[in-house]
């Protein structure tokens, strides 16, 4: 999360491409720190000011996913779903203001 708040998204975006593959290898999908950082990646994706219509999509997929997992595990009502759900919310309107044409 500090990278996210220096704004320094390409090292988090790389640390993050190391980390979340383990963290899913070793803990498993439904872990909840698995489930954490992939939102986290998620969020250093879409937050970043560069972001392309590709990274926001992906951002999104992401959060699908682990939005139906942690949904699965924990259900609706767990903290965790709603942050996701939150995050998941905000990353589908940056994706739509990437979709559509200016004026």
């Amino acid at each position: 999360m500090l990278l996210i708040e220096l704004k320094r998204f390409q090292e988090a975006k790389a640390l993050f491409r190391k980390v979340v593959p383990v963290a899913r290898r070793v803990s498993g999908e439904g872990d909840e720190n698995t489930l954490r950082l992939r939102m986290i990646y998620a969020q250093v994706l879409y937050y970043d000011p560069d972001a392309t219509p590709d990274d926001v999509r992906e951002a999104v997929t992401a959060l699908e996913d682990v939005e139906r997992i942690a949904r699965r595990v924990f259900g609706g009502a767990h903290p965790l779903v709603k942050s996701i759900e939150l995050e998941l919310r905000i990353s589908r309107a940056k994706l739509r203001a990437h979709e559509t044409p200016s004026s």
